[in-house]
């Protein structure tokens, strides 16, 4: 890839800043009390200093039956815009619990049509191979 179409305004700026994104070598379960909410084996893992790292999940491994996008949208200027859904099982305590997203910056490709969650409104269980 020789030209990025789309470049993130935040490495342009900050250059040395690392994102590392993995594939997670293991199964990642998210449950709204004892509803699955996703379950992969395919989940990425961003590491982003001094943050705690994020389990991304294919979008074909999250049950969308169980969630409903929300009007929130935050931005990340490494990542790009994120899009928001509430985990429906979870009632209030699952409102924006998950965030993707959609068009990130090019940098950031590889969360593309992934989703990540909030530990603190669902549960997520990480279990290495």
């Amino acid at each position: 890839m020789d030209q990025i179409a789309n470049p993130s305004p935040g490495f342009q700026r900050n250059p040395g800043k690392v994102i590392t994104v993995e594939p997670y070598i293991g199964t990642v379960t998210v449950r709204a009390g004892d509803a699955v909410i996703a379950s992969s084996t395919r989940a990425k893992v961003l590491t982003e200093s001094p943050y705690p790292r994020v389990l991304y999940i294919p979008f074909e491994d999250i049950d969308f039956d169980q969630l409903r996008k929300t009007e929130l949208s935050t931005h990340c200027p490494y990542k790009g815009d994120a899009s928001y859904w509430s985990v429906l099982p979870a009632a209030e305590a699952g409102k924006d619990a998950m965030w993707a997203y959609e068009q990130p910056f090019d940098e950031m490709i590889e969360i593309r049509d992934h989703g990540a969650f909030y530990p603190n409104k669902v549960t997520i269980e990480a279990n290495p191979a």
